[in-house]
């Protein structure tokens, strides 16, 4: 029997959150333990009910916990104009019959990590806020993670500023204290996740299948779409999907070995994932495995065919 990967999904459950949440649920080779909201692409009273919500429409009753309603030092930032005002592009899916769990999203993941016995790894899909306080409460976390596969960060350009990607942006403090957490790091970047698309004639070919979780991410792409499309994206770019396909098929994907660190004072450069990929000057350790491409006619079937299979 195929021995399956323990995961936690942290995400601030926005379009592509749920995308990634829907892959991540009929992949065989992985078997969620856990999910947690956090603030980010909408503030966290609609990511933490989104997830709930995602979950009941893929029939689902992973534990979903409240995260961290704001970054550790700044003001949140979110974006609607991407992913709406309720993180889910404007669809209203049915809320969760589920109690709400009282545990802090931190101490969830502790726990996890514990009951796991140093084989949990992390999905991380939005601000690395959740990380942080964990690993600020429970310092021998770091040692129970096998690994964080992280969407965020640009090894180039940014998308928040010219130079910084969303998620890393919204809590860079916190994204620093992870990447410097000793915790082997996979970073699915801007460099990567901008080739990850589907272009809107198979998004379209998706919503006609009819059943309703392609209706569901046919509807509620719409505006991320249209966002794509004004700032000249060839398609919807599955942002989060990357690193929950990275775990289950890293023949998809190339990167390398490299030293990041998370840039938390300039006044232009706030939120830059700084790596030394192509510098004659090093860092001292390389501490992450910075995603640079990705096969995206396999990546697109992949997305498909698990969509289709609901």
């Amino acid at each position: 029997m195929m021995e399956r990967i323990p995961v936690w999904i942290d995400c601030d459950t926005g379009v592509d959150d749920a995308a990634a949440l829907l892959v991540a649920h009929r992949l065989p080779q992985l078997r969620i333990v856990g999910i947690s909201a956090v603030a980010g692409n909408v503030e966290l009273h609609h990511t933490f009910e989104n997830a709930r919500r995602v979950c009941r429409l893929m029939g689902a009753d992973y534990p979903v916990y409240r995260g961290a309603e704001g970054p550790l030092l700044r003001p949140l930032t979110t974006a609607p104009y991407v992913h709406g005002e309720n993180g889910l592009g404007g669809v209203e899916l049915p809320p969760s019959p589920l109690m709400e769990e009282t545990l802090p999203a931190w101490d969830a993941l502790y726990a996890a990590a514990r009951a796991e016995g140093g084989h949990l790894q992390v999905i991380a899909i939005g601000p690395l806020t959740n990380l942080a306080i964990a690993l600020s409460k429970h310092p021998d976390l770091k040692d129970l993670v096998e690994r964080i596969a992280i969407m965020g960060g640009a090894a180039q350009g940014g998308n928040a500023t010219p130079c910084a990607e969303f998620n890393i942006f919204v809590d860079p403090h916190a994204a620093q204290m992870v990447f410097q957490s000793g915790i082997p790091i996979v970073m699915c970047g801007l460099d990567v996740t901008m080739d990850a698309y589907l272009s809107p004639k198979e998004v379209e070919e998706l919503g006609r299948a009819g059943t309703p979780v392609c209706r569901f991410f046919q509807q509620s792409t719409r505006l991320a779409m249209a966002f794509s499309e004004r700032v000249s994206k060839p398609g919807l770019c599955l942002h989060d999907v990357c690193p929950v396909l990275y775990l289950t098929h890293p023949q998809l994907f190339s990167g390398e070995e490299a030293g990041v660190y998370v840039e938390t004072r300039g006044s232009i450069t706030t939120g830059k994932t700084v790596t030394d990929l192509w510098s004659d000057k090093q860092f001292p350790q390389h501490n992450a495995f910075v995603v640079l491409g990705v096969d995206r006619p396999r990546f697109v079937e992949i997305v498909r065919s698990i969509l289709l299979s609901y």
